[in-house]
């Protein structure tokens, strides 16, 4: 063969060779685009009472109370729903990381991407909200017995049969 021939062989093996690198790079980017529509945070509040299912995009998918719970005190049940939903995401956020990593090979590529989105969209990566909030103990049945008592006071005192004695 001429020269020229063996240029141009040359070259068309390196067409053929870039587009199956090519093509192998898209079916890459697909599996991980499917796993990554998959990715779950789970997490549990230390307590056990809370259990909390978020997606990658945070999105909270469910969120499940163990029979425990009529023993918190409604503060505290609030704080360990916002603190388990948080956890979650995290989780979420972490493991939505590995799934780019493994398909990937690459951290950098992911941290640039992370940076891109939280410069352009303002976007922030999930935190670790860290440790649970402190459970108050059970709120007893006086402070209810005590609120019962004050509405029946203020009705009593707003009877439309005390002619005009209300306040």
């Amino acid at each position: 063969m001429s020269e020229i021939a063996d240029q141009l062989l040359a070259r068309i093996e390196a067409i053929d060779t870039a587009a199956a690198e090519n093509t192998a790079r898209a079916e890459s980017y697909q599996r991980m685009t499917e796993r990554l529509a998959e990715v779950r945070g789970r997490a549990t509040s230390p307590d056990g009472v809370v259990t909390v299912v978020a997606g990658a995009d945070g999105a909270v998918h469910s969120i499940t109370f163990s029979d425990q719970i009529r023993n918190v005190a409604p503060q505290a049940l609030s704080a360990s729903v916002v603190h388990t939903i948080a956890q979650a995401r995290a989780m979420a956020a972490r493991e939505q990381a590995e799934v780019v990593r493994a398909e990937l090979g690459d951290t950098e590529v992911l941290d640039r991407v992370l940076e891109s989105d939280e410069r352009i969209f303002g976007d922030r990566r999930p935190q670790d909200p860290g440790p649970a909030p402190v459970a108050a103990p059970s709120v007893g049945r006086r402070v209810v017995q005590d609120v019962e008592d004050d509405y029946d006071d203020y009705f009593d005192e707003l009877s439309a049969y005390n002619e005009g004695r209300g306040r």
